[in-house]
């Protein structure tokens, strides 16, 4: 395991920039919505009324409505179906518990992917930076090696501030 471990980050140096310099940029946008629509989600839960589904053939394979997207968010979409385990696992502080039924971080990303590997995407993730940032800082400090643990309350920690109401995403 730790030999996998150790050329992941050789292997995907590329998808670590690119998550990097999304959160970078992320961050920048946290922090407008921070006083912007995530004092007030009315905002996000209109948004989440108009998201899309997309099924496609395998996790693998992009949904079509992400060519019209910058190269990072359609990263972070391809890692997300790689981390189901991890995002299921991170809770999203967008208000989409409430207003669109989410349980985690996943959520945002994928609706459903079957035992065959058909994968059912939904917008609602390239539409917020919260769950854009959420992905990309659980993945790259996973990929880094930070504990599940650590990165849930780091996540936690990190929103909280903001005052937004978490997925009922389970404790670990």
């Amino acid at each position: 395991m730790s030999d996998g471990g150790m050329k992941m980050p050789k292997k995907h140096g590329w998808m670590i920039m690119t998550l990097s310099a999304t959160l970078a940029l992320g961050a920048c946008g946290q922090a407008e919505q921070k006083t912007d629509s995530h004092a007030n989600h009315e905002t996000h839960a209109t948004h989440t009324n108009a998201d899309q589904l997309e099924q496609t053939t395998s996790p693998g394979v992009a949904p079509a409505f992400l060519k019209e997207t910058d190269s990072s968010i359609q990263t972070i979409y391809l890692s997300v179906a790689k981390h189901q385990d991890l995002l299921e696992k991170m809770p999203c502080y967008c208000g989409c518990g409430e207003s669109a039924g989410h349980t985690s971080n996943y959520d945002c990303f994928i609706a459903d992917q079957m035992a065959d590997g058909k994968t059912t995407w939904t917008t609602h993730g390239i539409t917020c930076g919260t769950c854009l940032d959420i992905a990309a800082q659980s993945i790259v400090a996973f990929q880094q090696g930070t504990p599940v643990k650590k990165i849930r309350s780091d996540i936690d920690a990190a929103y909280a501030k903001t005052g937004a109401k978490p997925t009922p995403t389970p404790a670990l």
